[in-house]
């Protein structure tokens, strides 16, 4: 409140009632052993598979900004599935995530993912329908004893920072100007056009 009049000091009354603008949270710790035993719950529902869910591909993120960074994206391509010898319809009933949209914009990102999704399956104990009688690509009664649920993710992804060691600056390094490099860009760039114009009138005079 402003001071007005004779400049009286404001001696405004706004502590009224205010248990009714208080959110209190004294329900939080029992909302997080609700959310514990639901995860528990879970987890013993869909043993022995993964608790994390499914196996999710390596993907880059969008945009020049955060292209340098991988992720988990959210299924793989047929074309993955297709090179990795493994069923569109059979990948979602053995883990593995898979994503109709997503398309392949490098070969580099598809062998990667099936690399993967070999070592997938390599490492994968499929429990057989029947156990009295067990299909080709099953586990042995000795595999499925081994068989334990994972509770992190499903071969998450390692990321590798490399560092570069210590080293001399150059004399090129020392004479270069950040500054003047961005400005020539521009210069470059904003005469193209009069420049190409130019030199082909010249190139026309000569004839």
């Amino acid at each position: 409140m402003a001071p007005k009049r004779n400049n009286m000091v404001p001696n405004g009354h706004f502590h009224k009632d205010w248990q009714r603008y208080v959110r209190t949270w004294f329900t939080q710790p029992m909302r997080k052993k609700r959310r514990h035993d639901r995860r528990v719950k879970k987890a013993r529902t869909i043993a022995p598979r993964p608790v994390a869910g499914m196996l999710r591909p390596i993907v880059r993120c969008p945009t020049f900004k955060y292209n340098t960074k991988v992720r988990q994206g959210k299924g793989f391509t047929l074309d993955e599935l297709k090179a990795a010898g493994i069923n569109k319809k059979l990948a979602r009933t053995i883990g593995i995530s898979v994503d109709y949209r997503r398309r392949n914009k490098s070969v580099e990102s598809l062998q990667q993912n099936v690399q993967r999704l070999k070592e997938y399956r390599s490492k994968l104990i499929l429990f057989p329908k029947k156990m009295k009688a067990p299909k080709t690509g099953d586990a042995s009664a000795e595999e499925i004893k081994m068989a334990t649920q994972l509770s992190g993710d499903v071969m998450p992804i390692i990321k590798v920072q490399k560092k570069e060691s210590a080293r001399a600056i150059t004399d090129e390094e020392k004479k270069f100007s950040a500054y003047t490099a961005l400005r020539q860009a521009r210069a470059h760039k904003r005469l193209f056009g009069y420049r190409q114009k130019k030199a082909k009138e010249a190139a026309d005079a000569e004839k």
